[in-house]
């Protein structure tokens, strides 16, 4: 492909971007799995306890590396078998890697204490030299009844549990952004009095936010606090578009508020899919009878929300089919969802395939290629 820089001043902050020799603009696209860590003592699984959960999302991080995998990505759930408390385990990945993102998509903000959130979240980012991205959210629906209650949080009666995630991820950006959060006090300060920010502090890690976003409306209100964009693997509105159109419509609408904010600089986007390429016995014996429907509607927490398909098959066949995903090819960062109670063994040959022979059809090229470019 022959590149060429354009600069450009239409409405938005001057930017130089770089063009294709169609005249489009060119993504860089990178790649990460996301793992949601589940662990069942049941037959067939490779990951039977926490600990099993635990230690091979720090191995898989390790290999997805070696591929040229961008990111390593963990969900965050409680009251589950699932992995839940992140950053001890991405502190982990930061210390056996060295290049790839880690990341959550999402923490659900109801259950987080925003100071304590922020301490930990820098001291993470710190030990990864910068390579935390950091998706957070209102949350997804879950097992437990009130389950941020339990925790201590209780929402307020207007608002609700929206209101509650939004409260804390303010006090939690300010935190890491540097502002003082708290009093001193001066029989401890030599009587000084003043302000305190929470250490430590990590530079650059406020702009690495991104906001889990379920609706177009939330995906504006995300540009117009400054995050990036995680958008949901569910959509819990339908306009009756495929699921690939309304995603590629919410994060258009999310580019213009940003843009119509006043806002610097180019904001991250990811999508989330289920790819799994068949190209062995084994895969077609786990996934050769996956549906190949399109997507799923449903109503969810008595909303009407839409579900994006699953794409299995041969490499060739979701190459072309990903190529034509008008989101993922809007958006700059796909997350492949894995089946990690198979292994880290069966998910690097999965990921392995995706690199190889599906991910050069969306625009993906490997780091050091990348770098030389």
């Amino acid at each position: 492909m022959t590149l060429r820089w354009a600069f450009f001043t239409n409405g938005t902050p001057a930017h130089w971007q770089l063009l294709g020799t169609d005249g489009r603009r060119v993504v860089d696209k990178k790649i990460g799995f996301l793992s949601f860590g589940h662990w069942q003592p049941a037959p067939g699984s490779q990951v039977r306890t926490a600990r099993d959960a635990l230690v091979q999302s720090v191995e898989l991080a390790v290999v997805a590396e070696e591929l040229g995998v961008d990111g390593a990505y963990l969900r965050v759930h409680h009251f589950a078998r699932q992995l839940a408390s992140p950053f001890p385990l991405l502190a982990a990945i930061a210390a056996r890697t060295g290049r790839i993102e880690i990341g959550t998509a999402v923490i659900d903000m109801r259950y987080e204490n925003p100071l304590y959130m922020a301490e930990e979240a820098a001291a993470t980012d710190l030990i990864s030299d910068g390579r935390l991205q950091l998706g957070i959210g209102r949350g997804s629906p879950e097992t437990a009844l009130r389950g941020s209650e339990a925790f201590g949080y209780v929402p307020q009666e207007e608002g609700g549990d929206s209101h509650l995630a939004r409260q804390k991820t303010a006090l939690f950006r300010h935190a890491i952004a540097g502002a003082a959060v708290v009093d001193a006090d001066p029989r401890m300060t030599g009587g000084m009095p003043g302000r305190l920010p929470i250490q430590p502090q990590s530079p650059g890690l406020a702009d690495r936010v991104w906001w889990g976003s379920g609706t177009r409306a939330t995906a504006v209100w995300a540009a117009e606090q400054g995050m990036n964009l995680m958008s949901s693997t569910l959509l819990s509105e339908d306009t009756g578009v495929p699921f690939d159109e309304l995603q590629a419509e919410q994060i258009e609408l999310f580019r213009r508020a940003w843009a119509d904010a006043g806002r610097e600089g180019e904001p991250r986007v990811s999508v989330s899919r289920s790819v799994v390429p068949i190209v062995s016995d084994l895969d077609r014996r786990y996934f050769g009878s996956e549906p190949r429907s399109g997507d799923q509607v449903g109503i969810l927490e008595g909303v009407r929300a839409r579900f994006g398909k699953t794409y299995a098959g041969e490499p060739d066949t979701l190459a072309e089919e990903l190529s034509k995903d008008a989101a993922v090819q809007s958006a700059d960062t796909l997350l492949l969802t894995v089946p990690n109670m198979l292994g880290v063994e069966y998910n690097a040959h999965l990921l392995e395939t995706i690199v190889r022979e599906v991910a050069p059809a969306i625009g993906w090229v490997p780091p050091a290629q990348r770098a030389a470019t």
